[in-house]
């Protein structure tokens, strides 16, 4: 796989806090959310114990060194590796077909207070993409509500078990998209409005796939979501617990929303933070998150005439940030190291930057630079959304997404009707319709078969929390009901904020889930909770 840049030690509290804060900007479009890769990639060594068997869990404490600079006070990393079947298929294994007998490893790590009393057992997260690191995502979550973490309420209670979904990061990865072809996405234009412009990025969505399927062939099927939620089981078995507790976010509620279809009686308690509607096909989510990303891009262009001290491209950010990509278009700013700032890096730093409202700031000033001629800022939000490092190098975060996306995916559009939704989005979602239309080619020129995941009840599950935010971008709001109601189970609490996720953004959504991850205690009907 290929490594991530070394980044700066952490000295402060401060860059702490900012490192932490970006486990909130999100990546591929098509996708929801995922996290950017920050840090080299430590492997998580040692054999792999089988399916269902105790793994060997050793000290780790280079992993949150190399990612954050530092352990969080009081708190041990362990971390292990588990063999899962690369084809759960019918009760436990395939027997035949591709990947048939062969295994996966799946890395986990381990964080355990110092402080830990009464303790319940071990919660599991994920933090989403798909392509996202849940072994980062525990180190993070470790350091405390102060830096974006955890409660201490929750720390102290449960041992923090984040895992590599199969393909992602550490856990047998998938590497087959170069960095030129990674480059050339991000850079192309969000709205390719010429035929042949448009056929340009087919043409590289084209090689995209080609690559990835010459590499992976028959087994590309086989980094699904279902498959992934069979390996949460075996999770759940290596850390020793009867039933699962579990916080997923964006992404992660789809994994955790499987997971209670098919092993309804082993939930003891899930969390699904920033829902995705499982039913909800290709256009239809594409063209969710569409709106979503039009309706927090209001929220920050309202913010942005109300705070014009805070904001320099006040008073209309939008004709400001419209007026960059256009400019991008055609005469794009070239940095000190010779990169140009082209309309598809401009709009990626304008995606990176909402979906945390602290974001808005940063982007403002970005926008404002960038027409004075220093694309630095503009680089610096692109790049945490695409896991881009300073050397030019890439994670496999988006070889991941796109493996798993589309191995999900169902719904194939042909290439005339992307190319009329682009048209009648531009008219209903100016700033983003084009693009998710656009990106809808990602995994329809993609190859291989499809393997869906199921869209039914968890029947026989206990109540499940489904956590939603009113201006979410990435997972609109409208989602969060219907997959609670989908679930059958499911309990909808509501959070009046901004951004991607709520837990643990303010006190009300923090007592009210930590009272669930604790004791059981579902919210209440119809619970919801300020923006601060």
């Amino acid at each position: 796989m290929t490594r991530t840049a070394a980044q700066p030690r952490m000295a402060t509290s401060r860059r702490v806090r900012r490192r932490l804060a970006a486990f909130a900007v999100a990546a591929l479009l098509t996708a929801g959310c995922t996290l950017p890769a920050f840090a080299p990639r430590t492997e998580v060594e040692g054999e792999a114990a089988p399916a269902g068997g105790a793994p060997a869990w050793r000290a780790c404490p280079e992993v949150a060194d190399e990612l954050v600079g530092r352990g969080a006070p009081d708190m041990r990393y362990e971390c292990a590796r588990i063999a899962v079947p690369r084809d759960w298929g019918t009760g436990g294994g395939a027997t035949a077909g591709p990947g048939a007998g062969q295994t996966f490893e799946i890395a986990l790590l381990r964080a355990r207070s110092t402080k830990q009393r009464d303790r319940v057992g071990s919660l599991v997260v994920n933090p989403g993409g798909p392509g996202g690191s849940g072994v980062d995502t525990a180190v993070y979550l470790s350091f405390g509500t102060q830096f974006g973490g955890l409660p201490t309420t929750i720390t102290e209670r449960f041992d923090i078990v984040g895992f590599d979904p199969r393909g992602v990061s550490r856990s047998s990865p998938v590497k087959c998209i170069s960095d030129a072809n990674l480059d050339a996405s991000f850079g192309y234009d969000p709205d390719p409005t010429s035929q042949a412009a448009f056929d340009g990025f087919v043409g590289l969505s084209q090689r995209i796939g080609r690559g990835c399927g010459d590499r992976y062939g028959d087994q590309l099927p086989l980094y699904g979501s279902e498959q992934a939620a069979r390996d949460m089981e075996a999770v759940r078995a290596a850390v020793g617990d009867d039933k699962l507790t579990y916080l997923g976010y964006s992404y992660g509620t789809l994994l955790g929303a499987i997971y209670a279809q098919l092993y309804p009686q082993r939930v003891r308690a899930l969390v699904l933070d920033g829902a995705v509607d499982p039913r909800q096909r290709l256009v239809a989510g594409s063209e969710s998150q569409a709106r979503g990303f039009e309706r927090a891009f209001g929220n920050f262009s309202r913010w942005c005439a109300a705070n014009a001290a805070r904001c320099p491209i006040a008073p209309d950010a939008r004709a400001a940030v419209t007026s960059a990509i256009d400019k991008a278009r055609v005469s794009p700013v070239r940095g000190d190291d010779g990169r140009e700032a082209t309309a598809g890096w401009v709009f990626y730093a304008v995606i990176s930057s909402l979906y945390t409202e602290s974001g808005w700031q940063e982007l403002a000033r970005a926008i404002d630079r960038l027409a004075e001629g220093d694309p630095k800022d503009v680089f610096r939000l692109a790049d945490a959304y695409a896991g881009r490092q300073d050397d030019g190098h890439y994670s496999n975060l988006f070889d991941a997404n796109l493996a798993i996306n589309c191995a999900d995916e169902t719904e194939k559009p042909s290439r005339e009707q992307i190319r009329q939704l682009q048209s009648q989005w531009r008219t209903k979602y100016p700033l983003f319709g084009p693009a998710l239309a656009v990106g809808m080619l990602s995994c329809v020129e993609w190859p291989g078969r499809r393997d869906p995941y199921p869209t039914g009840r968890a029947t026989g599950a206990p109540p499940i929390v489904v956590v939603g935010t009113t201006g979410d971008p990435a997972t609109p709001y409208e989602q969060t009901g219907r997959l609670a109601s989908m679930l059958g189970v499911g309990r909808v609490l509501t959070w009046e904020g901004e951004g991607h996720t709520a837990y643990p953004q303010t006190s009300c959504i923090t007592a009210a889930v930590d009272a669930y991850l604790i004791d059981l205690t579902v919210p209440r009907e119809g619970l919801r909770c300020p923006a601060r």
